[in-house]
C-alpha cells in the first residue's frame, strides 16, 4: 500500500522537476509510479485522426513514487506520512512534519 493517493498534493524530490509540486492524477501500484499534473512533461508526436488534430503535444509521463513526497497541508513543504487511529475509530494519514491530518 502506498502513502500517496489520487488527488494528493505532492512535491518532487529528485529529477528535472525537483522542488515543483502538483496534484496526483493517477496511481499505478503495480509499476510503483504515479502521474502528476504538470510534472515530468514529455513531447509526443501524434498522427491526425477523425477525433484529434495531430501534431506535437505535451503530456505527463509517470514518475516513480519514491521520488515524490506529500506536501504538508500547513506550509506546502515535503513531509513524510504516518498513520494513526482517531477517537472515532477511523484510520487516517497525517503529516509527520506538522502533525496535521491529511485525509480530513
Amino acid at each position: 500500500m502506498f502513502k500517496i493517493k489520487k488527488g494528493d498534493k505532492v512535491v518532487v524530490l529528485v529529477g528535472k522537476d525537483k522542488g515543483r509540486s502538483g496534484e496526483v492524477i493517477k496511481v499505478m501500484p503495480k509499476e510503483g509510479r504515479a502521474l502528476v499534473g504538470g510534472i515530468n512533461l514529455v513531447k509526443r508526436h501524434t498522427r491526425q485522426s477523425q477525433t484529434s488534430e495531430g501534431g506535437i503535444i505535451s503530456k505527463e509521463a509517470p514518475i516513480q513514487i519514491s521520488n515524490l513526497a506529500i506536501a504538508d497541508p500547513s506550509d506546502g513543504k515535503a513531509t513524510r506520512v504516518g498513520f494513526k487511529t482517531l477517537d472515532d475509530g477511523r484510520k487516517v494519514r497525517f503529516a509527520k512534519r506538522s502533525g496535521d491530518v491529511i485525509d480530513g
